[in-house]
């Protein structure tokens, strides 16, 4: 079996971690970024409240996106996880300061992260060409 030929997304400011995982692949045109989350740049999670989690985490994806050469503009699709659903409203808020219309598709799921984290984003970006 072969495997499908992807470049890794790399660069100076790229969050990196010590799991088996690349912050971002590309495929074609096709931007993936691995769930990023509240951590500094060697990969350590900061522990924070629910709004600077989130920040944090929508920042380092904007850090990956940047090494391909994007912005969140070029997103298409996120996927959000939320680790209580009373920060749903919240999320919603911040949400508006980073994407705006036209919105991105969008998945959201609530009460599932554990205790680890409040807050993790992954998604799926577009090289636009010209």
């Amino acid at each position: 079996m072969s495997q499908i030929p992807f470049e890794v997304i790399t660069g100076s400011g790229v969050p990196t971690s010590h799991l088996p995982f690349s912050a971002g692949a590309q495929v074609g045109d096709l931007i993936f970024v691995s769930g990023q989350a509240s951590v500094d740049e060697t990969g350590t999670i900061i522990n924070d409240t629910f709004e600077g989690e989130m920040r944090r985490s929508i920042e380092n994806v904007k850090k990956v996106l940047a090494g391909a050469g994007l912005t969140l503009r070029d997103v298409v699709h996120t996927r959000n996880y939320i680790g209580s659903q009373k920060d749903l409203g919240r999320y919603n808020e911040i949400y508006r300061e980073y994407f705006d219309d036209p919105f991105p598709a969008r998945m959201t799921l609530m009460e599932c992260l554990g205790d680890l984290l409040k807050y993790e984003i992954e998604v799926i970006a577009v090289a636009r060409k010209g």
